[in-house]
């Protein structure tokens, strides 16, 4: 049976008002890019008429601009799921334009395949290679694809002839058993392989469009003094930990989430010969551990996507064969499973928008009402991992706010699951310390200094009880920055 090629326009169209579309990719990587502009574009022109447009979105993790960016701009999305970092689409939740789901990226594969998030109504798959028998073979990223093509009662394929079709290989295409038929996940090593290189799709439910779009990958900005501050403080920490024996001699697998102080603290690791050849287990594959692999500071690396720079991805693409004898990409079900994260004693390495002194992290609400992108996979692995480790600055907006505070104003991780602080000022041990000693440790290795004054001032005002926490004042420590533009102003008095 001939696959039925299409153009964009057309495929576009057999998306209807109210549809559930599923979305192939993880971050930017993988992503389809010329099907959703048309979906926007075929919105916009229903609106115009006066008619309702929208479809609910189910993606791996945050995507392209050509994705969240063209349908939040477009009003064209109903209900999203499960994680972002666009500006217009963050822009449309914060003014509840739509239903946002925020939701730990292992999940959503099995939540969607128990039917609590409805059907999965259409497909749309970023491939470099599909055969006509229906064997497709992703690109850079994988989320939730073997899943939404096996529901979906139409899958559109992106044949992305940017993408060379000798990555076949690089995937472990894994999908997991619904209970109780579920059985144990036969991997034990970063590099163990459990699935196929292919996701297979009944043949005549498959829409193919060709397309020769580049990645939608940017750099990151470089290393600056504050992200190499902490990036050296968790070298020196890890070569510590391994010298007090609690980290092996060979090292274990490390996690690490997106952006510059991720890169910055895989770059200083690099640079520490204290610290051997490691492998990662991760979500997202950056330009950092590119760069690793080619020094032979990295090994093995399993991972969600290849979320690198366009000019990483086609350095990956020309040496193609050297990455796949060393990378494996998976559904997000595997690359974030809890339980082989803690199997493979993961070190999870993630980032919070505020701290508090007792140990609880915010990842993802800007003044507990604003949200920023998402919980992605933090939850995934700081909840299993071996070593809970987050990272943050220890102020924000030019010193105006401080990113340890009394209290989070919300929180997604508690002080049962983190173990580690790391500021840009020294690494707050938490491991087996009660609130108080906690709060200590935080606010001294931690805290910036213009902050450590007001955060002991809450402290010791002999607030009773195992946390010493109070709303009011705890209240009056972010009122002040709405009121003047200053934490540093905070009056604990109220």
């Amino acid at each position: 049976m001939a696959l039925n090629y299409v153009s964009a326009q057309e495929a576009a169209a057999l998306v209807k008002n109210n549809d559930n579309v599923g979305f192939s990719g993880f971050t930017h990587a993988g992503c389809p890019k010329v099907v959703p502009a048309e979906i926007a574009k075929l919105a916009e022109a229903e609106h115009a008429k006066g008619n309702p447009f929208k479809i609910g979105v189910f993606t791996g993790a945050s995507t392209g601009d050509s994705i969240d960016g063209t349908l939040s701009r477009a009003k064209a999305i109903k209900f999203r799921t499960p994680y972002q970092t666009n500006k217009d689409m963050r822009t449309a939740i914060n003014n509840a334009e739509f239903e946002y789901f925020d939701l730990h990226l292992s999940q959503l594969a099995q939540e969607i395949r128990y039917g609590f998030l409805g059907n999965i109504d259409v497909a749309i798959i970023e491939a470099c290679d599909i055969s006509e028998n229906g064997e497709i073979i992703p690109t850079t990223g994988v989320g939730i694809s073997p899943t939404i093509c096996r529901l979906a009662k139409k899958v559109i394929v992106e044949l992305n002839k940017q993408v060379p079709s000798s990555l076949k290989g690089i995937h472990d295409l894994y999908e997991l058993k619904d209970p109780p038929y579920r059985k144990e996940i036969q991997i034990f090593n970063v590099n163990d392989r459990v699935g196929k290189e292919y996701i297979k799709v009944d043949p005549s439910k498959i829409y193919v469009v060709e397309t020769d779009r580049d990645g939608e990958g940017s750099g990151f900005a470089p290393v600056d003094d504050i992200t190499a501050r902490i990036g050296q403080n968790v070298a020196d920490f890890f070569v510590a930990e391994m010298v007090a024996g609690r980290i092996p001699k060979t090292f274990l697998p490390i996690q690490s989430g997106v952006g510059n102080i991720a890169n910055a603290v895989l770059a200083a690791m690099g640079s520490n010969d204290q610290i051997p050849r490691f492998n990662i287990y991760t979500e997202v594959i950056q330009d950092a551990v590119i760069d690793m692999m080619q020094k032979d500071n990295v090994s093995l690396v399993s991972g969600c996507s290849l979320t690198v720079s366009n000019e990483v991805l086609h350095q990956v693409f020309d040496d193609i064969n050297f990455y796949k004898e060393r990378m494996v990409l998976r559904p997000s079900e595997i690359s974030n499973n809890p339980g082989l994260a803690r199997r493979l004693g993961i070190i999870a390495l993630n980032t919070a928008i505020e701290v508090d002194i007792f140990g609880n992290v915010n990842s993802t609400h800007v003044n507990g009402i604003k949200m920023m992108n998402g919980i992605g996979g933090s939850g995934d692995f700081t909840r299993n991992s071996y070593l809970s480790i987050f990272l943050t600055p220890s102020v924000a907006k030019d010193g105006k706010i401080s990113c340890i505070v009394p209290k989070v104003t919300h929180e997604d991780h508690n002080e049962h699951s983190v173990k580690i602080i790391v500021s840009e000022y020294g690494v707050a041990d938490l491991r087996g310390k009660g609130p108080r000693h906690r709060a200590q440790e935080i606010i001294e290795k931690c805290a910036h200094p213009d902050y450590r004054p007001l955060l002991h001032e809450y402290l010791n005002r002999g607030i009773k009880g195992h946390i010493p926490f109070d709303m009011y004042s705890c209240f009056a420590f972010h009122k002040a920055f709405q009121e003047t533009g200053s934490m540093i102003n905070a009056d604990f008095s109220i």
